[in-house]
């Protein structure tokens, strides 16, 4: 079963990621791409690309790619057909070799009803469910729908009370069909004050099955994680044991071989845990297991499907350190996290080398609304927790990228939280605390960002000017009189008035400034003897400057402001870009406060739009399959 080859049947981070291991194990890669990815970072990688006329979900058309580049074996990543038992077997009956677990394994395993009987047989505590709502009472509020295929957060929703219980039945089943072709869901009982713990585990086609500890993944939006951690601050050496054990039983029990996660629900208030289900397949956060074990989890993939025998056994792990994982989204926390699109002007992690960056953007990258809005994966390892948060937070804050709205500083707020660096981080953890969604400036640093900013319009603008650009900075005939630039920054307007002295100082403010060096991408300055450089990016008339406190985005105000398109009186806009999947008024129709009007979807998830006041539609201005910008007005309810 050796192999020279392999296509990588995925995108983004986690091609590029299989690339670099798979290429630096002397193994050639293979990547297929749609139109929306041709100039994609891991295209560019591959040593050799097919594009597919379809989409990544068009198993056959993966399978004739392999075929035609001559790979030898297909590597799924996550997500896409990654759990597809299907594509798995279609995959083996082509003669390649497949790098997951088995067909058989993932069809069981990927059907959560079935695992969890599984689970039951196993001896491995499980949570009370149902299929059937009129048991729902049994179980007791709150309740999880979940969905019975697939994962990654889509199709389950939290109901508190029976009477949200039917529209969210229909919205879960819808965003299940959506997302996995299969429209089953079931209801268990929902643990409040609640971890989610899952175990990494590693197994061979000869019957070896060790686990490499627990992640932590407690931090979640919408059900999907956030951040990552291993090992958890609250499992100690004896319940870290007996999951393992727990994770390696079931295992064995289903013959895993290769790697995958067991996931558990940890009761924070009295230690118990359950089942939830197995991801048969290369879990996002896999990096934090890698940097406290030295493991490549890849690499291990990859030599399980070539058949080798694993080459340690469990009293071989340790664990060293601490690792935290951190997703930057193009998204934004402020507006309930819905998806941002645009393109990412400026992209530089270099700046923020001390941490790890699993990216599958680079700059000049367009964020769509076609797939998940995950940009890059930050990773941090250090000897202990608190200076593993602080490393990463400081990591986040370094990095100069802009043209997108990302979660950045809301990760960065999590990490610095004082509940955080204690290890309160159940799973109600940004619903209780108090996180900052975007960043704000001091007064000072709103004056020393503002400062630099207009010092580097000054020198870019004299620099350009066909007549004066070759003259002296501080040549002048006569006196002049302060120069003035009106800046929109984070949100505050502010008037810089500046001059140029004799001496070649400015006085900016009443601050006085010294240029030490200035060109296109930056600006080296001195701001009452406060010295910093500052990296500069201007694109679509933002300008981006990287300041030793982080990124601050700026722009320059016209003279005369344009009119803009007001919203009508009683308009409810959308919250997002995105298509619309189902219009539930028509004009005249009489609603009441919190009824749903039009559902949103954008990569994958929906949004409804609800009635804010109970009135009636005087204008539908959308109808089904309609693409829609963020902000568009959708109708216009009148009292």
């Amino acid at each position: 079963m050796r192999f020279n080859s392999i296509l990588v049947a995925n995108r983004g981070e986690i091609a590029c990621r299989i690339m670099q291991t798979a290429q630096f194990m002397g193994i050639k890669c293979v990547a297929v791409f749609v139109d929306a990815d041709k100039d994609a970072p891991f295209v560019k990688m591959a040593d050799e690309a097919i594009k597919l006329s379809s989409s990544y979900m068009d198993g056959s058309a993966i399978i004739d790619a392999a075929k035609q580049s001559g790979a030898e074996a297909i590597h799924p990543g996550y997500g896409f057909l990654s759990e597809n038992a299907a594509f798995a077997r279609k995959v083996k009956s082509n003669k390649l070799i497949w790098i997951g677990p088995s067909p058989h394994v993932i069809k069981v395993m990927g059907d959560k009803l079935k695992a969890k009987e599984l689970a039951v047989k196993s001896g491995v505590p499980t949570l009370p469910m149902t299929s059937n709502t009129k048991d729902v009472k049994s179980i007791g509020y709150p309740i999880l729908i979940k969905a019975a295929a697939g994962g990654g957060g889509k199709g389950m929703r939290i109901v508190k009370k029976e009477s949200e219980l039917k529209d969210s039945m229909e919205s879960a089943k819808r965003e299940a069909l959506s997302g996995f072709g299969d429209d089953r869901i079931f209801i268990e009982r929902y643990v409040e004050k609640s971890r989610h713990i899952e175990i990494q585990i590693l197994g061979d086609e000869h019957g070896n099955v060790i686990h490499l500890g627990e992640r932590e993944c407690s931090i979640q939006r919408r059900h999907q994680k956030i951040i990552e951690e291993s090992p958890s601050p609250r499992i100690d050496p004896f319940l870290r044991e007996e999951m393992g054990q727990a994770a390696v039983k079931l295992a064995k029990k289903i013959k895993y071989c290769s790697a995958g996660t067991v996931e558990f629900l940890f009761d924070d208030q009295t230690d118990e845990f359950w089942f939830l289900e197995v991801n048969t397949r290369l879990q996002v956060e896999h990096p934090v297991t890698e940097e406290v074990t030295g493991i490549d989890l890849v690499a291990e993939q990859i030599k399980i499907a070539r058949g080798d025998e694993l080459e340690f056994v469990q009293d071989d792990i340790d664990w060293h350190g601490h690792a935290i994982e951190a997703r930057l989204y193009a998204e934004d926390p402020g507006n309930n996290f819905l998806p941002e699109i645009g393109t990412l002007h400026a992209y530089d992690t270099s700046l923020a080398s001390e941490v790890r960056w699993d990216s599958g953007v680079d700059e000049g990258s367009i964020i769509g609304t076609d797939f998940d809005p995950m940009l890059s994966k930050v990773i941090s390892w250090a000897p202990n927790r608190v200076d593993a948060a602080n490393k990463l937070a400081r990591g986040l804050e370094k990095a100069h990228m802009g043209g997108v709205v990302t979660n950045r500083q809301f990760l960065i707020s999590c990490l610095r939280n004082e509940s955080f660096l204690n290890g309160n981080t159940t799973t109600d953890f940004i619903e209780r605390e108090v996180l900052e969604t975007k960043k704000n400036l001091s007064a000072n640093e709103l004056h020393q960002a503002s400062t630099a900013i207009a010092l580097w319009l000054a020198q870019k603008n004299r620099l350009s000017d066909p007549v004066t650009g070759f003259m002296p900075a501080n040549w002048t005939n006569g006196r002049m009189p302060l120069q003035r630039v009106k800046l929109l920054c984070m949100q505050n307007e502010i008037e810089v008035k500046y001059k140029l002295n004799k001496d070649n100082l400015y006085t900016v403010m009443d601050s006085i400034c010294e240029i030490h060096h200035c060109d296109s991408s930056g600006i080296d300055v001195e701001i009452d003897s406060h010295r910093f450089y500052a990296q500069v990016t201007e694109a679509d008339s933002i300008i981006l400057i990287n300041m030793p406190f982080g990124d601050v985005n700026a722009s320059v105000l016209p003279r005369f402001l344009e009119p803009g398109n007001d919203i009508p009186e009683g308009g409810l806009v959308a919250p997002m870009p995105g298509k619309v999947i189902d219009v539930k008024v028509r004009k005249g129709s009489k609603v009441k406060a919190g009824d749903t009007l039009i559902i949103i979807e954008a990569m994958k998830m929906e949004h409804s739009i609800k009635a804010t006041e109970t009135g009636k539609i005087a204008k539908v201005m959308v109808r089904l399959d309609d693409q829609v910008n963020n902000g568009a007005t959708l109708l216009v309810l009148e009292k």
